[in-house]
């Protein structure tokens, strides 16, 4: 088995600019291995999803006992595979950057080798402090965590449209001194406004995609060195729940079902 500190490394190695590194995110200890098994070099959790599939909502509204557990769980699930794992931890689980630096040391001892923090509505001045005592948290255990920080000002809409690009820069550098690897921004698909990021963000860059987003290649063209489908899998999963389900109800047929993984194949993933 690979250190945690080698996969670490491996795991900072696989953003390239130009070359994405494409994440299905997963939600549990089962997608997980789904993901893994299909070749993935690495794995990483969605918050929404974990959340969710715990019975919580997203928004720092799940505890950070169950997220954490839920991390361990996804890190062994995946460790016949031997491919490092980014755990998403919404803005800390935490009041406090010292919280979030408990938080951070927590999904280490879990065994994952990044995270993605996110900045939502808070300041940026505390959550740069955020990002550097998960810098720190990182560095006392002497694992490289790879540190994806979230700029939600195009997610969110915050502020006039004309000043959300400089807004996000400004963040972004803010961020990358405070101890940030790379610098995640969701809510932007217009090519020139990603490659505007990209020419000024000096980090590797992470564009959330779903229906509607350039592709991976696509993106790679602009610079982008990181995508990730976010919740978009665990919300597809949810979508094939209630359409079996009202079909069963309605028609009394099944045909949602078509698509399905094999009852064997799963089961013999499982058994791994």
């Amino acid at each position: 088995m690979t250190s945690q500190h080698d996969l670490a490394v491996r795991f900072r190695e696989l953003h390239v600019p130009g070359n994405p590194l494409a994440l299905a995110n997963a939600w549990d200890a089962a997608s997980a291995r789904v993901v893994a098994a299909t070749g993935a070099p690495a794995v990483a959790t969605t918050s929404a999803g974990v959340a969710w599939g715990l019975g919580a909502a997203d928004g720092d509204k799940l505890d950070r006992a169950s997220a954490v557990e839920l991390i361990r769980r996804v890190v062994a699930a995946v460790g016949t595979f031997d491919v490092p794992v980014t755990a998403d931890i919404e803005s800390g689980f935490s009041a406090d950057p010292d919280g979030v630096a408990d938080t951070v040391a927590e999904v280490l001892t879990a065994g994952a080798v990044g995270i993605n923090i996110e900045d939502g509505i808070r300041e940026p001045a505390d959550h740069a402090e955020r990002i550097a005592a998960a810098r720190r948290a990182g560095e006392a255990v002497g694992v490289p965590l790879f540190i994806n920080a979230r700029v939600d000002v195009f997610l969110f809409g915050l502020g006039a449209p004309e000043t959300r690009l400089t807004e996000t820069l400004a963040r972004a550098e803010r961020y990358l001194e405070a101890g940030a690897d790379g610098i995640f921004v969701p809510g932007v698909v217009a090519p020139e406004t990603i490659a505007a990021l990209v020419k000024d963000i000096a980090a590797p860059v992470n564009i959330l995609v779903g229906p509607g987003a350039p592709s991976v290649g696509e993106l790679g063209a602009l610079g982008v060195a990181r995508v990730s489908l976010g919740s978009g899998v665990a919300e597809a999963a949810y979508g094939l729940v209630r359409r079996a389900a009202e079909e069963l109800a309605t028609s009394g047929t099944y045909t949602s079902l078509s698509e399905a993984m094999d009852y064997g194949e799963l089961n013999n993933l499982m058994s791994r």
